[in-house]
């Protein structure tokens, strides 16, 4: 098993939204290492659900891959935000997976609190310049962020 990091703004795709649906398409992903990254998830990897550009970023709970990656049907949409010119429906450009709901964290684990981990010190997340939406976690980062999520975090 793997386990990733989903970021979006709460405003776009709320962990409240997944909450409700129990399984969304993760689309709109327009970055190839983010699609690349969803391209080697799995069936049962799991997730970080992260809100992005709020006043306290956080990652708020778990999701998990319930379906590998397909093409997003976002790139064919005319006049849609994600509408890609260049992809075809036999040769599509960008990819998606479906995630599901697994648990909301009792506390959210801030993009503060992480930064003052040193134990976390090389997660992708908090490297300068990282803007990847969708990213890897390594097991160690995965645990230590349950660990803060929990409150048992030493």
């Amino acid at each position: 098993m793997r386990y990733w990091l989903f970021k979006t703004e709460p405003s776009a795709f709320s962990f409240e939204q997944l909450e409700k649906d129990r399984t969304t398409p993760w689309t709109g992903v327009r970055n190839f290492q983010a699609r690349n990254n969803m391209m080697e998830m799995k069936l049962g990897d799991l997730g970080l659900f992260y809100h992005s550009s709020i006043a306290e970023p956080a990652a708020i709970g778990i999701c998990r891959v319930v379906r590998e990656a397909y093409a997003d049907f976002s790139q064919f949409e005319r006049g849609g935000d994600y509408f890609d010119g260049r992809a075809k429906p036999d040769k599509p450009i960008w990819m998606m997976v479906d995630v599901e709901f697994v648990e909301r964290f009792a506390r959210p684990v801030t993009l503060s609190q992480m930064r003052g981990d040193p134990r976390l010190v090389g997660m992708a997340l908090l490297k300068r310049g990282q803007r990847l939406s969708v990213q890897p976690v390594m097991p160690h980062e995965w645990k230590i962020v349950l660990q803060l999520a929990e409150g048992t975090a030493s």
